[in-house]
């Protein structure tokens, strides 16, 4: 098989070390094989950066193990042409079990053109999905947080839910906070209700007379400070969000457009797909790549089944696997 790249290498990353071989030679040839061997503080990544550099490396390849090839793709992006290649797509070849020999297979790979590109967006783009995905997942703390907490009301024979549409809004945070408190009469919390919520003075006094003791009233004060907290949190992340967004407004806007997709929505898909849509080549391949396409499977005799999808991309890994190539 020919050779496509004169020098190149492959990285074999992980937590506390990166060994790294180099082949130099003109296709056709048999490469020179340098091997070394870096930590991965910010240091010996520029020690890795310098030594490329100094053997004239021009293409770098690497797998999306973990979070690791993280802090490296950062230490050599803008210096070489990195490829970080989906690990299914690597497979293990026998006797390939140490990791000088995992770096040189994949050397191996880069120098014949066999590792397809994983989507690693730009840096404004990787900032605002971690963004993102750290709202999603206070998001996610915020409802566990609810569930817990109508639990304990439910134990505790307390049947706001069972009044309240929205026992967490205005008028339930009120009440919540009271019933921690528990100086007031079911009577007086239920007083406290604001709007249409005051048509049901008489069934909340009612969902409210419970068997709360002093235990239950320090479990709802702890997990009402939480929730404040997360609240706090989620209006912090929204703003510097927003900042972010800036550079990509247009395309936030013309995402908006779409149906059922609001701000948070579009903001979401320009953090995981970014605004480039070269990368993935067709509209087929995007939908593929974010999981939103179920594959076909090939069975004897030319049958055709169809399997699940994936999941949708709000759910991926932060290196996916690679789309075609431009």
């Amino acid at each position: 098989m020919e050779a496509l790249v004169e020098r190149c290498a492959g990285l074999d990353v992980h937590q506390a070390s990166v060994v790294c071989c180099v082949l130099v030679g003109p296709p056709g040839c048999r490469p020179r094989k340098l091997l070394r061997t870096f930590g991965t503080t910010t240091h010996e990544l520029g020690k890795l950066r310098a030594w490329l550099a100094e053997h004239g490396v021009t293409h770098v390849g690497m797998e999306s193990t973990g979070i690791y090839w993280k802090p490296v793709y950062a230490a050599l992006e803008g210096s070489f042409d990195l490829t970080v290649g989906n690990a299914h797509h690597i497979k293990n070849v026998p006797g390939r079990k140490t990791d000088v020999k995992d770096a040189e297979w994949i050397a191996r790979l880069v120098r014949h053109g066999l590792i397809g590109k994983s989507f690693v967006p730009p840096p404004p783009i990787r900032d605002l999905r971690e963004l993102v995905r750290f709202r999603r997942a206070l998001v996610e703390a915020r409802t566990a947080e609810r569930n817990r907490l109508l639990k304990l009301l439910e134990g505790a024979g307390v049947k706001l839910a069972g009044v309240a549409s929205d026992v967490f809004g205005v008028s339930g945070t009120a009440m919540l906070k009271a019933l921690a408190e528990g100086a007031a009469e079911p009577a007086a919390m239920a007083d406290l209700a604001r709007g249409r919520m005051r048509r049901k003075l008489e069934a909340l006094a009612a969902a409210l007379d419970g068997q709360v003791r002093e235990h239950h009233r320090f479990l709802i004060a702890v997990q009402l400070r939480r929730l404040e907290a997360i609240a706090r949190d989620l209006g912090e992340l929204d703003a510097r969000i927003e900042a972010h967004l800036e550079p990509f407004r247009a395309q936030h806007r013309l995402l908006m457009q779409i149906p059922g997709v609001d701000r948070v929505v579009a903001a979401g898909i320009i953090a995981e797909v970014g605004i480039d849509m070269g990368v993935f080549a067709t509209a087929q391949r995007l939908a593929a790549w974010s999981g939103v396409a179920p594959a076909t499977t090939r069975a004897p005799a030319g049958a055709r089944g169809r399997r699940r999808a994936r999941a949708t991309f709000s759910s991926r890994r932060p290196c996916s696997p690679r789309p075609a190539r431009p």
